[in-house]
């Protein structure tokens, strides 16, 4: 339980009403909405050639960074593991 009496949703870690203010906050923002289109599209692009599905523990990734100026176009799309895609933020 959470200190202000909410039990913490199941597939977070996260009450509900800090889930709302995320959502409402930094989530909302024009920026991060851009980001997450882009990145579904990415995505999107790469199950349409049957290199990804839903569930097979696999990440898209950019080889130039969005943040960096790369793009959605597929010389700049990659499949990675979901452990090696992610392990630049342990460093």
């Amino acid at each position: 339980m959470a200190a202000n009496g909410e039990v913490r949703d199941k597939g977070s870690h996260r009450t509900p009403s800090q889930i709302k203010k995320m959502d409402n906050g930094y989530n909302a923002s024009a920026e991060m909405k851009k980001k997450r289109a882009m990145n579904n599209a990415a995505r999107k692009k790469l199950a349409k050639e049957g290199l990804v599905k839903k569930g097979d523990g696999n990440d898209v990734d950019h080889k130039k960074p969005l943040r960096q100026g790369g793009g959605n176009g597929r010389a700049n799309l990659r499949v990675l593991a979901k452990a090696a895609n992610r392990a630049w933020r342990k460093k």
